[in-house]
């Protein structure tokens, strides 16, 4: 049973995430691009104040796969930044947490044009 646990409490953290995400596409105006921007912002400053690593401990990837954990892994990359290199930390260290996911990205995204076709929506 302890071997299932994690994964337990990842996907009911996980899954509250989306469920609150959805209820606010259907619930208010907000557009998706809007409400994933409350998320990267919402674990920025969870992240910044130190609410957000008790959840990612608890939950694993269930609270850092989201976009709310990307906001907390920036916040985590400007706070120790900024303890190595001082105020110019605040301007490199979000980019030099992510760097890693964000190259993966891109070049996923491009491997991904170079082997499919796009078709527009008609």
């Amino acid at each position: 049973m302890e071997a299932v646990l994690p994964y337990l409490r990842a996907f009911l953290v996980g899954g509250v995430l989306c469920v609150i995400a959805q209820i606010l596409i259907d619930k208010t105006k907000l557009t998706p691009a809007r409400i994933l921007v409350v998320y990267v912002v919402a674990g920025v400053i969870l992240g910044g104040v130190g609410l957000y690593k008790p959840l990612a401990d608890f939950a694993g990837t269930g609270a850092t796969t989201p976009l709310t954990g990307f906001g907390y892994l920036i916040s985590k990359g400007v706070r120790e930044a900024v303890d190595e290199k001082g105020l110019l930390g605040a301007l490199t260290g979000g980019l030099t947490a992510a760097a890693g996911g964000i190259s993966a990205a891109l070049c996923l995204g491009y491997l991904a044009c170079l082997f499919f076709k796009g078709k527009p929506k008609s």
